[in-house]
């Protein structure tokens, strides 16, 4: 049986605002069909093999009246409470043993009946008999006052669940900013041991450094004093050696120069000026004339002496020198 087929035939189960599926041998509900027909708020779908109902019939929210009676429903769906024009629901004879906890949402529901089903026993008290219409009506009022006491039991135990749950999550996100603060600590005492580390190091280079320069200072200080003091001990070596005294050669020498240049300035005074004429210059020029007489005859020899004289004079100059030195 295609989709077409099934509307016509579900075209001709309408009357009214009705649709009747009852004894059609069903295993599932046509929710699809029914959707198309938002006019039709009742449906007969008793007498039937169907053992569940799908999510999509919580979507059939223009129905106000469904018969259910004498399926094999053993559960029903968790938004069952969507349906809130529901009014009358007939659950009569199937294998329900509870009811979704949106149940307690069906707030226009007058009408309900129970019978016949493997309920819970709290439900069951709750739901009662079902015997005649008064009592169907008061199943609806109590298995929806049971219902919502169940929805707020539930409200209450997702609360606490959602509270447990944002207390771990608190917990976890503390847990988490502690391990992040430890961390955090961690590094910082990492950079502050690396940078105690650094220091470190930078002062012993720097100690080093001063200790080098001190060393060397020190070393050019006793090499300048190992200088000094050998310039000290040469110095006191110098001054310590004796001058050398002179001798009486020199000294004789000196006055036999003395003598002669005294002799030689008198003579020359005696022979150039006007002394010559004075008695004092007599003897004087008498030994001169006598002496160059003896010099022409001794030629050599003065030579000879003139040439110690040179020498020795030589020798005076060097010595006085040396000792200016």
């Amino acid at each position: 049986m295609n989709k077409t087929s099934k509307v016509l035939n579900l075209k001709d189960k309408i009357s009214g605002n009705e649709v009747d599926l009852s004894l059609c041998n069903l295993t599932e509900v046509p929710v699809k069909e029914l959707a198309l027909f938002p006019k039709a708020t009742v449906v007969d779908l008793s007498c039937n093999n169907i053992t569940s109902l799908p999510p999509e019939f919580c979507n059939l929210t223009h129905l106000t009246k469904v018969d259910l009676s004498k399926n094999q429903l053993t559960c029903l769906p968790d938004d069952l409470g969507n349906l809130v024009n529901l009014q009358h629901l007939d659950l009569y004879n199937n294998k329900l043993t509870a009811l979704p906890v949106s149940f307690s949402q069906l707030r226009s529901l007058k009408w309900l009946d129970l019978k016949d089903n493997p309920l819970e026993p709290v439900l069951a008290k709750a739901a009662g008999d079902c015997l005649d219409e008064k009592q169907c009506k008061q199943c609806a009022l109590k298995v929806l006052q049971h219902m919502q006491a169940l929805q707020e039991e539930a409200d209450r135990a997702r609360e606490k669940r959602l509270l447990r749950e944002k207390e771990l999550e608190k917990k976890k996100e503390a847990k988490q900013r502690e391990r992040e603060a430890r961390e955090k600590e961690a590094r910082k005492r990492e950079k502050a041991e690396e940078k105690e580390k650094r220091r470190k190091e930078y002062n012993a280079h720097m100690a080093a450094t001063l200790a080098a320069q001190e060393q060397q200072k020190k070393r050019r200080s006793e090499d300048r004093k190992k200088k000094n003091g050998k310039a000290s001990e040469k110095k006191a070596i110098v001054e310590t050696v004796p001058k050398p005294r002179r001798s009486l050669m020199g000294l004789v020498f000196k006055l036999l120069l003395l003598l002669l240049l005294g002799l030689a300035g008198a003579a020359t005074a005696c022979r150039l000026t006007d002394l010559q004429r004075e008695a004092v210059c007599v003897p004087i020029n008498v030994a001169v004339d006598d002496g160059l007489s003896w010099a022409r005859e001794q030629e050599v020899v003065v030579r000879q002496l003139v040439q110690n004289l040179s020498s020795a004079a030589k020798e005076f100059l060097k010595s006085t020198q040396a000792s200016k030195n």
